[in-house]
């Protein structure tokens, strides 16, 4: 049995507000099966063992030193804004939701 129908593949394109071929519709179930199987697999692997703080890797990946840097003044900031309020010292932007 598969782990995702068409029919569930259909209902997240339509909640995604995508519009899918059959080919499409068709890989997507098989490429979204084949994903929630190996999350499947992986989640049947016994961790019980392994100890939270474990590190893979390095765990001091810094790239530089963490030192300070001459910046930007808040008014040269606001200067080079395409829209700014110099008296509050924000930054303007385009409405992105309706409200």
């Amino acid at each position: 049995m598969p782990s995702i129908t068409r029919s569930e593949v259909e209902r997240l394109a339509h909640l995604a507000r995508l519009e899918l071929s059959e080919d499409q519709v068709q890989r997507f179930t098989r490429q979204l099966g084949d994903i929630l199987e190996f999350a499947r697999q992986v989640n049947a692997v016994d961790t019980s063992a392994i100890d939270a703080a474990d590190f893979v890797g390095d765990a001091d990946d810094r790239t530089r030193d963490d030192t300070v840097q001459p910046s930007l003044s808040r008014d040269e900031a606001l200067r080079a804004a395409p829209d700014a309020d110099p008296v509050d010292g924000l930054f303007k932007v385009p409405r992105v939701l309706n409200g």
